[in-house]
């Protein structure tokens, strides 16, 4: 484990406003305080206690076990990954929700887009809704990675969110970001056989990763936000019964032009991988 450091946890204020969506509340206008964004410049990634308070992670977790009951049997295979094929209680991730279910569409244009939008400074484009788990004891490790390489934008502007729907520690495999390293440029990667991140930097670990990299604990409500650059990492989840479920939010800066072509010639090609393998 590299150091003993870890994040602190910050809170800001939003002004409540709007319709309701479905289960959950709508709140369209945020307060986020100058120092919250010099964080996200400065160090690539900030850290927000309770972005949902506990009435708020109700709705959500309720909404998220009617999408796993009716909307999963109609996933392809592509959109939904297990740890274990066939085994339903081994569920990884589920990506693209927000494009299968009118109510994760609700929710990815609410809090988190403002968010994102004062974060990047401009206009966002709302890109990916995930659920990520690590099951107990059979979560792997995430590995080393830029989400930057996977998006193929010029400029990079875009960030990713990691909201907690599980206490998350160093036993079940807590994010840990590499601070300041969304300044340093992409990082050569190469291929992994980690599912759902098929990616990882092959030069990690130098002194600079080591003495930068900050630990995230966090508790159920906490969100995370990083920088498309920013390096980043999760162990597995070594815990005998914990889980450690999240949902993934990915936000593009309206300045920013993804080479779409490329993009989706590589996702084919991983696509056929993983189906070759049995993986999906």
């Amino acid at each position: 484990m590299y150091g003993d450091r870890w994040v602190a946890f910050i809170v800001f204020g939003f002004r409540e406003a709007g319709a309701m969506l479905p289960g959950l509340s709508n709140h369209s206008s945020m307060d986020v305080k100058p120092e919250t964004i010099e964080l996200f410049q400065r160090d690539g990634f900030v850290a927000v206690s309770a972005f949902y308070d506990s009435e708020e992670l109700a709705s959500i977790e309720a909404q998220l076990d009617r999408f796993k009951r009716e909307r999963i049997p109609e996933l392809e295979s592509t959109e939904v990954y297990y740890e274990e094929k066939g085994d339903a209680s081994s569920l990884k991730q589920i990506q693209r929700m927000q494009k299968h279910d009118d109510c994760f569409a609700g929710l990815m244009d609410d809090k988190p887009r403002r968010l994102a939008e004062q974060l990047l400074g401009e206009e966002v484009v709302p890109k990916n809704l995930q659920y990520f788990n690590k099951p107990p004891q059979v979560g792997q490790a995430t590995p080393p990675h830029q989400d930057g390489y996977y998006f193929m934008l010029e400029p990079c502007r875009a960030l990713t969110m990691w909201l907690a729907l599980d206490e998350v520690d160093e036993e079940n495999g807590c994010v840990r970001y590499v601070r300041g390293s969304h300044r340093e440029g992409l990082r050569p990667h190469n291929r992994t056989q980690t599912l759902g991140f098929s990616q990882s930097i092959s030069d990690f670990g130098n002194e600079q990763d080591k003495a930068n990299e900050v630990i995230c604990r966090a508790q159920p409500g906490d969100l995370l936000a990083h920088q498309a650059m920013t390096i980043h990492r999760a162990g597995a989840n070594n815990s005998p019964t914990r889980s450690r479920r999240a949902l993934g939010f990915i936000f593009y800066g309206v300045s920013a032009r993804e080479d779409a072509a490329a993009h989706k010639a590589y996702q084919q090609k991983l696509d056929s991988e993983l189906a070759a393998s049995g993986k999906i």
